[in-house]
């Protein structure tokens, strides 16, 4: 079955929304390997300015801070940055220091080991690019600005037509590509795995006929609310159930049923999407109300009977409501129960209105 829907969610192409919050996500997930990416990245490059001005005989210059200081001060950012984004573009100004700076440590290195340290900062920056949480257009930037500054043709004798040019040439492409593929190739799987855990999580929590939040859901996130102490104001939990449903199922057929629950949850959502909602299950639904006063409780209530007695749909219904304020002492279970009698009145004292439990 995993097989099957993932082979179908691999010929869909993901919806650009979707890209987006993959994006985000995966930065979010690894915002504090990209912090320690560069962090290492700058440990790395300042030890290779030692080790070359040592060894050249220029020390350590004031270009030299000047560089580590910028390095610096875009890293501390990446622990503030609230987009995806930002942080492409912020990578793409860090790759450009970081690529100037190393083209200025290799030019004082003889001329016949230049090429080999350019191409060996070439593909240390474009491995590390490849794992960063990057956009398409993030990496593609990064690669041409990395080819562009540590060519191994640019300001210097090599030409591609000699033995060696063509040599270092053909790594390069060679690494380039290879370096690309694995990207686009990783961050395809990724976003496949993200959109699977998605379409699993939403089968798993969401109900399938009317895409709001089952009893499954409701039970965890009811429950968590459940859990919050001190209360600044009390909690309600109300059982909502549609009236006369299975004459509707039985007079018009259970299609037209069907579209009353859609409905009916629309009306709910539309109503308590500051609140937590569901359908439990047939035509009953539940809402947990947190942190009100009971007479906001039946400013709610009073909207959402008026609101589904009165949508313009052919086929209108209205609903019965029972409400039980949750004690600190309730399971959620028993809360439940009590909402589940209040209802029972609701539907014995004419219907369409709602009933709080008496504690």
């Amino acid at each position: 079955m995993l097989k099957t829907i993932e082979s179908e969610v691999s010929r869909q192409a993901a919806p650009p929304a979707l890209q987006a919050e993959f994006a985000q996500h995966d930065f979010e997930r690894l915002r504090t390997f990209c912090s320690l990416t560069y962090i290492v990245s700058v440990v790395i490059w300042l030890m290779f300015d030692v080790i070359v001005s040592t060894k050249g005989g220029q020390g350590f210059t004031g270009l030299s801070l000047l560089i580590v200081g910028t390095l610096i001060i875009l890293t501390i950012p990446i622990s503030f940055l609230r987009t995806a984004q930002q942080f492409n573009v912020l990578n793409v100004f860090f790759v450009l220091v970081i690529s100037i700076g190393i083209r200025l440590l290799i030019e004082g290195l003889p001329e016949v080991a230049q090429a080999v340290w350019l191409t060996l900062a070439t593909s240390s920056i474009l491995y590390s690019a490849s794992i960063l949480p990057l956009s398409r257009w993030g990496f593609i930037a990064t690669a041409a600005v990395t080819g562009v500054v540590l060519s191994p043709f640019l300001m210097t004798e090599m030409t591609i037509m000699d033995l060696r040019g063509s040599m270092v040439a053909c790594y390069y492409v060679f690494l380039a590509s290879l370096t690309t593929y694995c990207f686009f190739k990783l961050r395809h799987v990724k976003l496949l795995n993200y959109t699977l855990s998605k379409l699993l999580v939403e089968q798993a929590y969401v109900d399938a006929l009317t895409e709001i939040p089952n009893r499954r859901s409701f039970m965890t996130r009811a429950g968590n609310q459940l859990g919050i102490q001190p209360r600044v104001h009390d909690h309600y939990l109300a059982m909502i159930d549609i009236d006369n449903f299975k004459k509707v199922n039985d007079q018009f057929g259970h299609d037209i049923g069907d579209e009353v629950l859609k409905r009916t949850a629309a009306n709910i959502k539309a109503v308590m999407q500051d609140h937590e909602y569901a359908r439990l299950g047939g035509e009953e639904f539940a809402v947990y109300v947190s942190g009100v006063r009971r007479e906001d409780v039946e400013v709610l209530m009073d909207a959402l009977c008026r609101q589904v007695r009165e949508d313009p749909y052919e086929y209108s219904v209205t609903i019965s409501i029972g409400l039980a304020r949750v004690a600190d002492n309730d399971t959620l279970n028993q809360s439940l129960a009590k909402a589940d009698k209040a209802l029972y009145v609701s539907k014995n004292s004419g219907k369409d209105r709602f009933t709080f439990h008496a504690d």
